[in-house]
């Protein structure tokens, strides 16, 4: 008989109630993966986005074809966790049962579980003790979005710095890093959370319920756009003479318009996919033991109420992550 455990599932596009709880098999590991108790883990808004299908402008098509035509092809959402190794493969010999962990499986999702299996050589690292589930649960997504735009886009100490979407688990995560590096950073947020945005380092905050950053005049080093409604038309002329943008979230034509903009200017446009680096989620889980980073958590659901959770992030107006625990 299979084994069998919980997990939330999700059999086709759709508003937060199409993901239901239903038994799925218990993975097996093979000799070069360890078996997660999954703990913890978050809704991000990739969840959100893929659940839903809300893809930015232009990439209908490019996400079914990436994720599914009629459905999600991985129907188990989720991309970071943490938990405790139950089981761990013949051939893997840095993990051992009883290893509590932090994991990102990025696009190959399956996190939203009781087990999640993952290579023993994925982004797989140790959870300090010192660090709650939930806590380490919220590094990956966010964290390591901003150290790969951060390394692409050549942050440095001294850098004046703009955050567009700052409050959300992506751009407080940038808040802090780009803190942590030096940079004088600015936040663009709603007024309800400039205060949180100030505790992580902030030096300035825009409301954007009451002003236009692109329009005020400053101009900064590094432009990071979370949210997706800061393209370089809008803000190029709040760029320093080699500014850079950071088009974490961007429509397909801005994309497109990017290399054109890096190969007749001065400015520079840094976008697609972050990479899913161990190294980065090892450098974010011992900032985060000292001290150096602390994830926002919004809210926190249990994996029965999921739907609940996606609900939460639909509505756009998290601060940090949305947890789900067991």
């Amino acid at each position: 008989m299979i084994a069998q455990m919980k997990a939330a599932v999700c059999r086709r596009y759709g508003p937060p109630d199409v993901v239901t709880i239903e038994s799925w098999p218990k993975p097996v590991p093979g000799p070069d993966d360890v078996l997660i108790r999954v703990r913890a883990s978050t809704v991000s808004s990739a969840d959100w986005r893929i659940r839903s299908h809300s893809m930015p402008y232009g990439f209908g098509v490019v996400g079914r074809l990436a994720f599914g035509v009629t459905a999600p092809r991985q129907p188990i959402l989720g991309s970071e966790l943490a938990g405790d190794v139950v089981e761990i493969g013949a051939a893997v010999h840095h993990f051992a049962v009883g290893d509590a962990v932090v994991a990102f499986s990025g696009a190959t999702m399956g996190a939203h579980a009781e087990y999640r299996c993952m290579r023993a050589d994925a982004v797989v690292v140790r959870k300090p003790p010192t660090l709650s589930y939930e806590t380490a649960a919220a590094l990956a997504f966010g964290g390591t979005t901003a150290l790969d735009f951060f390394r692409r886009g050549a942050l440095r100490a001294g850098d004046r710095v703009l955050i567009n979407g700052a409050s959300g688990a992506v751009g407080s995560a940038m808040v802090q890093l780009a803190v942590a590096a030096g940079a004088e950073v600015t936040a663009v947020c709603s007024g309800a959370n400039a205060e949180a945005m100030q505790q992580l380092g902030a030096v300035h905050v825009v409301d954007y319920t009451r002003v236009d950053f692109a329009g005020e005049g400053q101009r900064y080093d590094v432009i990071a756009d979370a949210v997706g409604n800061a393209p370089y038309s809008r803000v190029r002329r709040a760029l320093t003479s080699h500014g850079r943008l950071l088009l974490v979230l961007a429509t397909l034509p801005e994309m497109l318009r990017a290399p054109w903009v890096n190969a007749t200017s001065r400015h520079r446009i840094v976008f697609g996919p972050a990479a899913e680096c161990v190294d980065d989620l090892r450098t974010l889980v011992d900032m985060a033991a000292d001290g150096r980073f602390t994830p926002l958590i919004d809210s926190r659901f249990t994996l029965t109420d999921i739907a609940a959770a996606h609900a939460r992030v639909e509505t756009m107006r998290k601060r940090g992550s949305v947890v789900v625990t067991e």
